[in-house]
């Protein structure tokens, strides 16, 4: 009887290791989204600003996104230098009572590195550009995106390491 019972018993634990997640998928789960509508891009006479600020479309995509991502558990915001991705950013942080942190925007490798090392357990969003956000996925193991010039509505939900990505669309 008791060589059943440990038999049973080892097909009890091998049927939950199956279940349980892997321990290479148990990582962070970082959020990207590209920053919201510039001021310039609305109007004519602030073409060519080298530091647009976001325009009333895009303080309506900020807020969306803060009210979307207010639960999800974030416990870090990374921008870049640029006004753009600090505006979008600043209503999440705001509502969150965090800091976003500065990453160079021509330092992908950096940002990348940033996420392994200093949130390595973490849930983060990074806000980018539409040239840098796909170069982040990739590196974060996830697939070729595109995103153009007047596209906006992008939130990427990025396991890394686990080869899994989703990429939703919100409107404000």
């Amino acid at each position: 009887m008791t060589r059943k019972r440990l038999c049973f018993g080892l097909l009890v634990l091998a049927a939950l290791s199956l279940c349980a997640p892997s321990a290479v998928y148990a990582q962070k789960l970082v959020f990207l989204v590209r920053h919201a509508e510039r001021a310039d891009a609305a109007s004519p006479q602030m073409q060519g600003q080298a530091d647009p600020p976001l325009s009333a479309a895009g303080e309506a995509r900020a807020a969306k996104l803060a009210g979307m991502l207010a639960d999800a558990g974030i416990k870090a915001i990374i921008v870049t230098e640029y006004r753009r991705t600090q505006d979008t950013a600043r209503p999440l942080a705001t509502k969150l009572g965090l800091t976003a942190q500065r990453v160079s925007a021509r330092e992908t490798g950096a940002l990348v590195a940033k996420l392994r090392s200093e949130h390595a357990d973490e849930i983060v969003l990074v806000v980018g550009h539409s040239n840098t956000v796909p170069d982040i996925i990739k590196s974060l193991g996830g697939p070729d995106v595109k995103i153009s010039d007047d596209d906006y509505d992008n939130l990427f939900i990025v396991v890394p390491g686990a080869g899994t990505t989703t990429r939703l669309r919100f409107a404000p």
